[in-house]
């Protein structure tokens, strides 16, 4: 039987080869390359794109919803911790160390046949303009580290005093389903797209 963590990258690969096909339909102004060395993917970059008259190199993080195949989620999972080895460590959304200035955020990604990948959206997100306008709305990381701190045992949906739970975003703790415990601050793609921080490939 087969690891669940040689899965997920046998999942990963079939997914990266359906993107690949929209990103050479849809960005003409781009070149890009899937980065090998691990040291980069570990430093949140997955894909390098280059723009073919500024020649300008944007790496880039893609995050997939792969765990919801053949579902549409109106949010996505931006972490903030997880727990590894009962040490408590930072997550890749608010990680200084993250060479990322994009988010390809994989979502609504459909299967017709068992280990094949049809259609997906893609969206694409400033990772700088976005912690600057959740900043703005009083959702630093500083703010939120003293929220989850005190409350790593909670499990559940908790809501921010600045953010609309039902249209802009809340705090899930995954503290009893998941065993690296993860916390993340879950966010609606609509409001992604209102504070003008993303973008829908297609």
């Amino acid at each position: 039987m087969k690891s669940s963590f040689r899965k997920d990258l046998e999942k990963e690969k079939r997914l990266s080869q359906l993107l690949d096909s929209y990103y050479t339909k849809h960005l003409k102004q781009y070149t890009f390359n899937r980065v090998l060395d691990k040291k980069e993917q570990l430093a949140g970059v997955d894909i390098m794109f280059r723009h073919k008259k500024r020649g300008r190199s944007y790496p880039i993080d893609e995050k997939a919803q792969l765990d919801y195949v053949n579902e549409r989620l109106s949010t996505f999972a931006f972490e903030l911790y997880y727990e590894k080895n009962s040490e408590l460590k930072p997550g890749w959304f608010f990680d200084a160390e993250k060479k990322t200035e994009f988010y390809a955020l994989v979502t609504s990604i459909f299967s017709d046949n068992p280990g094949q990948y049809t259609s997906c959206d893609i969206t694409f997100v400033n990772r700088k303009k976005l912690i600057t306008a959740l900043e703005k709305k009083l959702v630093s990381a500083e703010k939120l580290k003293k929220l989850i701190l005190p409350n790593l045992g909670f499990h559940g949906k908790m809501h921010l005093e600045a953010l609309d739970p039902k249209f802009e975003g809340y705090v899930y703790f995954s503290s009893k389903n998941k065993k690296e415990k993860p916390v993340n601050l879950v966010l609606y793609l609509d409001f992604l797209h209102q504070i003008e921080v993303a973008k829908r490939l297609i």
